[in-house]
């Protein structure tokens, strides 16, 4: 069995309009390289933040997954967003069929705050949702956002549960993991880069899954916070991107 997974290490900004975009031009080269799902970055509709207008998110939302549908390209989306059902808001990654067909969203879990000052961080703003997976074309796939998987033990005050290995367990071959992380110059972003790419090839390797992976990349001068690509279930790369800059990437997965 075969999933074609488009992702697009792409800049995500405050601005709905300029996101939209941005998500537009990976949309048409997802079309164009035949893929079945696009993953794009953490919070990359509305931004990573929380202080956004829901009822702009939403019109941005149809907007995308229109044309998305009209495309024939499933969607992993990262947005903010605040559900109609509670009228809470989640960091989701949202998940539509090839056809438009709304699978459902993994809500971010491992929610970061600072273990020494709560305070620090979106937990204080986001509610979370069972752990799932989605039927994606056939394959069990899973999702993850950012320190879902990696778990920084600075920023991560509950306890690892491993949301990896569950997926594994719960009958997921490929996870979707959907980025935005901090970036600087300095020698603590060498250190975090070289923990995330570790726990990518380990996880994956650990669970016998393919990782997908991709991170804001605005500012464009930086590194990503991670490498992006397809990481294979024996732990190595099967495709990897460029540290920094925008870059989109297709690659079929033989599951």
């Amino acid at each position: 069995m075969r999933l074609r997974v488009a992702g697009a290490q792409a800049p995500v900004t405050d601005d709905v309009a300029k996101n939209v975009s941005t998500i537009l031009r990976a949309i048409d080269f997802a079309r164009r390289e035949q893929a079945d799902i696009l993953l794009t970055p953490e919070g990359s509709l509305s931004g990573y933040r929380f202080d956004f207008d829901p009822a702009e998110v939403e019109r941005a939302l149809e907007r995308v997954t229109s044309e998305a549908r009209r495309a024939g390209v499933g969607l992993a989306l990262g947005t903010c967003f605040v559900e109609p059902d509670d009228r809470k808001c989640y960091n989701e990654l949202r998940l539509y069929a090839k056809a438009g067909a709304y699978l459902g969203f993994h809500s971010k879990t491992l929610v970061c705050s600072h273990i020494r000052e709560p305070e620090r961080g979106e937990a204080p703003h986001l509610a979370v949702r069972p752990l799932r997976t989605f039927d994606v074309d056939g394959v069990t796939v899973g999702a993850l956002i950012c320190n879902d998987l990696w778990a920084n033990p600075e920023w991560t005050p509950m306890p690892d549960t491993h949301l990896s290995q569950q997926l594994a367990g719960m009958g997921a071959r490929v996870v979707l993991q959907a980025v935005n992380g901090g970036r600087g110059n300095d020698e603590w972003r060498t250190v975090v880069w070289n923990f995330h790419e570790s726990n990518l090839r380990m996880r994956a390797r650990a669970g016998r899954l393919w990782i997908v992976v991709v991170d804001n990349c605005d500012p464009p001068d930086l590194n990503c916070s991670t490498p992006c690509g397809v990481v294979n279930p024996d732990g190595g790369w099967a495709f990897r991107t460029s540290p920094k800059g925008e870059e989109f990437f297709a690659h079929t997965i033989e599951v």
